[in-house]
């Protein structure tokens, strides 16, 4: 079984997990997450804990055990606290600025991207040049950051371009004559 798995998930007060046939869901302050079940993995609930066990000893239901046990955590801490991804604009020109449930980016392109935000996420900009997404869903929150980023990514030459604020963009030294 997975080493992960051994460790029980701790459901907080005011977080609610209910486990119905193929399904667990947890409900919070911040919002509801379900997570479709295979059969390999059994989950309890006890004195505020979850636990997970294998059904079967095969290689599939050990290795789905882990993955269960940090995807429910996840959506725990989502429920409870909730998930952000700050992202930093380099670059003359570079802004951005949310409108309604979109988020405009002006990334020296001839035009303006106009990014939807999907249903759950938030989207900040304390600055012009700093963007904060903020969500339940740790993998929509990541997708969204990745999305952006992906529009201008930093350039190896200037660093110009979106980043993570925790990024490190290593800058190669120009061509010398």
């Amino acid at each position: 079984m997975s080493r992960i798995a051994k460790y029980p998930v701790a459901v907080p007060s005011g977080v609610e997990a209910t486990i119905s046939a193929g399904q667990i869901s947890v409900k919070g302050p911040l919002g509801t997450l379900t997570q479709e079940l295979t059969g390999d993995v059994v989950i309890r609930q006890e004195d505020g804990q979850l636990t997970f066990t294998v059904a079967n000893e095969s290689r599939q239901a050990k290795a789905m055990s882990g993955t269960l046990r940090a995807l429910v955590a996840n959506m725990v801490t989502g429920v409870s606290k909730g998930f952000e991804r700050r992202l930093n604009l380099v670059g003359v020109g570079f802004r951005a600025q949310v409108q309604g449930d979109a988020l405009k980016l002006q990334l020296g392109y001839s035009h303006d991207i106009i990014h939807d935000m999907p249903a759950g996420i938030k989207v900040e900009c304390p600055t012009q040049t700093e963007i904060v997404i903020k969500g339940a869903n740790k993998q929509v929150v990541g997708q969204v950051a990745a999305e952006i980023r992906a529009y201008r990514e930093p350039e190896p030459y200037k660093g110009k371009g979106v980043r993570y604020s925790d990024e490190r963009v290593i800058i190669k030294e120009t061509k010398k004559k």
